[in-house]
């Protein structure tokens, strides 16, 4: 084929197998990554003390607050995108990113009646909603044009020293196309996932991805379940959060290579880090004796649990590799 997004180019042994990343995606990450920790921090110390903060109109504290404290927890996993060298190693941190910047954008015009510059909230949180919807929008146009311009870099695939197609036969074409070796050799995983954590992972996953797509879509009939109240921009915001972690999961579990889900092995334990803060000082909001209640507890236990295993069994991995 002669498309250079689709065909394989031939590297060198000690070139890493994959998309090169592209500059446009570290920098939306790292730009991201700043905005992250200002407002989710801001979102999340005021959820803590009680107040409604957010962009639009709650009728609990919690829920801006929860919001803020996704945003502060994945902060310093975004500024770490940079130091791969492939989109695969990144993906499955800047899919659920993609993910949050639309989905929150798409959200917040949904809900403009909500937002507090038009509900008649006090002048700051006015001028913070028009700033997050402006500046929400630019992010997203950023993100989808980033993932088009990074599917438009060409798959680079490594021929293993002395072959000349990838499979010792020196059957390489001579165009410089490198047969099975380049097209279609599958990865080979640095630290494979265990076959034991894959059913968990797939159930956590889809938990997470379908509660967000329902809190999402159907607003009206999963939002009274939320076991704190919420009114329909709650349900949505935090919906688009909650589908970004099945994303992420999901994700994960089809690299089934820890080392390539690195970004989001660091997100993750932080992410349900900073949720449980906010949880457990807003205990009282929440109607924890509820079955959604209970599910909550184990959807952010099971992140925490997920990301501090999957760092070790990395660890681990990498020390057996490592030779002497």
């Amino acid at each position: 084929m002669s498309d250079t997004g689709r065909r394989s180019t031939v590297e060198g042994p000690g070139a890493p197998e994959g998309r090169e990343l592209s500059p446009a995606v570290v920098v939306l990450s790292g730009v991201v990554g700043g905005i992250s920790l200002a407002v989710g921090g801001l979102l999340a110390v005021t959820g803590l003390l009680g107040y409604r903060a957010g962009a639009w109109a709650s009728p609990e504290a919690l829920s801006p607050g929860l919001v803020g404290a996704a945003m502060l927890g994945v902060a310093p996993a975004l500024f770490t995108i940079g130091r791969a060298r492939v989109w695969e190693d990144v993906r499955s941190l800047a899919l659920p990113l993609v993910t949050v910047l639309v989905g929150l954008f798409a959200v917040s015009l949904l809900n403009a009646g909500s937002l507090q510059a038009f509900h008649g909230g006090p002048i700051f949180l006015a001028l913070f909603s028009l700033g997050w919807v402006a500046t929400l929008g630019v992010l997203a146009l950023a993100a989808v044009g980033c993932l088009a311009a990074q599917y438009r870099k060409p798959v680079r695939a490594v021929r293993p020293a002395g072959d000349g197609d990838g499979n010792g036969n020196g059957n390489g074409d001579r165009d410089g196309h490198a047969g099975h070796g380049a097209g279609g050799a599958p990865h080979r995983p640095v630290a494979p996932l265990p076959g034991w954590s894959k059913p968990l992972l797939a159930v956590l996953g889809s938990g997470w991805l379908g509660i967000g797509a329902g809190l999402l879509v159907f607003p009206g009939f999963w939002g009274p379940l939320v076991p704190w109240t919420v009114n329909r921009a709650d349900a949505q915001g935090l919906g688009v959060w909650a589908l970004s972690l099945g994303v992420g999961v999901l994700a994960s579990l089809a690299e089934d290579d820890l080392a390539r889900t690195r970004p989001a092995l660091r997100a993750v334990p932080a992410v349900a880090l900073a949720l449980a803060v906010v949880l457990a000082v807003r205990a009282g909001s929440v109607d924890w004796a509820s079955g959604p209640g209970v599910s909550l507890v184990a959807l952010v236990a099971g992140l925490f649990v997920t990301g501090v295993s999957g760092r070790w069994l990395l660890s681990r991995a990498e020390r057996r590799s490592t030779p002497g």
